[in-house]
């Protein structure tokens, strides 16, 4: 039997509860397996809702009621094929690849075919490894919920953050003229990603300044929606992100929907899809130049304890990265 290190946890709680233990190494199960060695994992808000199984319905989604079902977490992964299932095409051991995979906090991780892309010659294992929620997450809501076009204005609430830092380029790659919002010691950070406009929200009000935005991504904050809507055009669309990865604010999120069909602006929150296709959009941008991942720290995988808890404490510059 061949065994690995990994991050475990087989109760929910804080981040104490997860443990680096020697477990038997995954193998390719099915024809449309992947088997990597992982080189780089990243962190997401969604993990330490996970890992702490709070709000309650994150259980409900399917990790598990009274325990986890999965004993390792993390979903973004980037390293180097070792084995593949006999359907597997795309892909042969020492290819280097970037994705989705469950368990991702390990030094193997076996992932589906189809949540798997290259990773460009130009982009490092971390820089990778920062991409796939976060980018995918941020591509979907500007693309396809706020539906931005070139010349439009845009709103990043929260542009400082793992999503929001990729957010930035993505509306600037699609042609809108793009405003971050964020806090007084990210405002030269944001700006240098090429943010037109940054706004410091603890000396700005940015609904009580006139201005008026097609499309707000909200990543973080808890204005009101009476508040953004104010900083909407008549026929702004709001799209509220599992991107902050709070998950609270329900009765806002339902709020939001329902006064949607009422008013000629565009108000709702989304969910992040995992999709191959979004993958290699991404990897072509990462390839050109256009996106540069930002990372804020990176931690070795025995200290992946704290690097949720930094996470956890919503300050983040970019991404947080774990090096395997």
């Amino acid at each position: 039997m061949n065994t690995m290190k990994a991050i475990t946890q087989d109760r929910y709680g804080s981040p104490d509860v997860l443990d680096l233990r020697e477990i038997e190494q995954p193998a390719v199960a099915q024809d449309d397996h992947v088997l990597i060695q992982v080189q780089a994992a990243s962190a997401n808000p969604l993990d330490w809702h996970i890992i702490r199984g709070k709000p309650f319905f994150v259980r409900l989604s399917g990790t598990g009621l009274r325990k986890p079902k999965l004993g390792t977490p993390g979903r973004d992964v980037a390293g180097t094929v070792v084995a593949v299932g006999k359907d597997v095409t795309r892909f042969k051991p020492g290819d280097e690849v970037f994705g989705f995979s469950p368990g991702a906090f390990a030094e193997f991780a076996r992932s589906l075919e189809k949540s798997l892309v290259p990773k460009p010659s130009n982009v490092t294992f971390a820089q990778a490894a920062a991409v796939p929620v976060a980018a995918t997450t941020a591509l979907q809501g500007l693309r396809d919920h706020g539906k931005v076009q070139p010349g439009q204005k845009v709103l990043i609430i929260g542009a400082s953050g793992g999503v929001g830092t990729f957010a930035v380029q993505i509306a600037k790659w699609l042609g809108a003229e793009v405003t971050g919002v964020c806090s007084t010691r990210n405002l030269e950070m944001v700006r240098s990603i090429g943010a037109d406009h940054v706004i410091d929200y603890t000396k700005e009000d940015f609904t009580r300044s006139g201005m008026r935005y097609d499309v707000i991504l909200e990543l973080a904050g808890t204005r009101s929606t009476g508040d953004l809507r104010r900083a909407l055009t008549p026929t702004g669309t709001l799209v509220l992100s599992n991107g902050s990865g709070r998950l609270s604010g329900i009765d806002r999120i339902i709020s939001a929907a329902v006064l949607s069909r009422f008013v000629g602006q565009k108000l709702g929150p989304f969910l992040a899809s995992e999709t191959r296709e979004d993958l290699a959009v991404i990897a072509d941008l990462l390839a050109s130049g256009t996106v540069v991942p930002v990372i804020d720290r990176t931690y070795p995988l025995t200290e992946t304890p704290d690097a949720i808890r930094y996470l956890e404490a919503g300050h983040t510059q970019g991404k947080v990265v774990i090096a395997v």
